[in-house]
């Protein structure tokens, strides 16, 4: 693809000018980067399929692999969907703005690519001040995808972006950290019993709260089946080095350790850290707060990209609550889990 040169523009504070340079950006077809409160997102007009194409070719993207839709009021939501089912409306009330999207009957006015031919669409209102003043300054929805080359890990840093995407994108709104650090929770509303088909910073119990019992879908997809959702088809957030997760305690990782040729690094909690006796672990934080561990996640990933490591040992953790999204990716981002 051709070189574009990359504008950064670092916000501060709000409102700043930039938004507006940003804005015009995605209003003239380009492809911006933009923090959420989940990751750093690659946005481009959704109404303009050349636009989106755009996003395909700068991550590598299978084009079987529909985008989530940004909007910055459910005002707007009438101009795309046939309807809203009265589920997705409580849950609307509910979480939104907030890392949840839902996914709705589309009425076909959005590009294709965007749904990947389904006739569906997943919509989402970002909970980020940037992002939010972004959409509302461009009035656009804006289809955006983790601003990452596919495959790898999702940015939580503009530098994360920069790294991935200088000269494949037009710009980077440059927003600080992000804070849950995976991608939202995505929720097929299109059925009689909803369905998650993705885990993220809205747990199920949390929905469950709302419209009474859901679905789960399978965490894959079959090769020759069409995902209808992101994150379940295809490898995500690998590193380099492979990942093999092992259950069980630090004797057993010990145990790994021992048994495999070459320089292993372990990806483990504060605290078993601690138990492996060990100085120059990935550490993701403490095993008593998930969703701190669950944000350092992506950063921890492309840290050992960069050391000098032949394989990783990851910790296990607990499933409950936001620890469903964060084993969800870890599971995937791994080659083997060892019992």
């Amino acid at each position: 693809m051709a070189h574009l040169h990359t504008d950064v523009w670092k916000i501060d504070t709000l409102p700043d000018t930039q938004i507006e340079e940003a804005a015009n950006q995605l209003k003239e077809g380009q492809t911006v980067a933009f923090p959420t409160e989940t990751v750093y997102g690659l946005g481009a007009d959704a109404t303009n399929e050349q636009a989106v194409q755009a996003i395909f070719d700068a991550k590598g993207r299978p084009a079987d692999n529909p985008l989530i839709v940004h909007i910055g009021s459910t005002d707007v939501l009438e101009k795309y969907v046939t309807h809203i089912p009265e589920r997705a409306s409580k849950l609307m009330d509910a979480f939104w703005p907030g890392p949840l999207t839902i996914i709705l009957p589309s009425n076909g006015t959005l590009a294709k690519n965007v749904t990947a031919g389904l006739e569906t669409v997943g919509l989402r209102m970002p909970d980020h001040p940037i992002a939010l003043a972004l959409l509302k300054t461009s009035e656009l929805p804006v289809a955006a995808p983790s601003a990452n080359r596919s495959g790898k890990p999702s940015p939580t840093t503009a530098d994360h972006v920069y790294h991935d995407l200088n000269g494949r994108i037009a710009g980077i709104v440059d927003g600080g950290r992000t804070g849950v650090g995976v991608e939202s929770t995505v929720i097929d509303c299109t059925l009689d019993r909803p369905m998650i088909l993705r885990p993220g910073g809205v747990t199920q119990s949390d929905i469950e709260a709302v419209i009474g019992a859901v679905d789960i879908a399978p965490s894959k997809v079959k090769k020759d089946e069409q995902p209808r959702s992101p994150g379940m088809k295809y490898k995500h957030y690998a590193p380099d080095a492979p990942i093999w997760i092992v259950r069980g305690g630090a004797d057993r990782m010990k145990n790994v350790a021992e048994e495999v040729a070459g320089r292993v690094t372990f990806l483990v909690s504060q605290e078993r850290a601690d138990e492996l006796g060990v100085n120059d672990a990935l550490i993701l934080g403490s095993r008593d707060d998930l969703s701190s561990i669950t944000s350092n996640l992506y950063d921890a990933l492309r840290q050992i990209d960069q050391m000098d490591t032949d394989l990783v040992l990851a910790e296990s953790f607990s499933k409950d609550g936001i620890g469903e999204a964060l084993m969800n990716r870890l599971e995937r981002a791994a080659t083997k889990v060892i019992e």
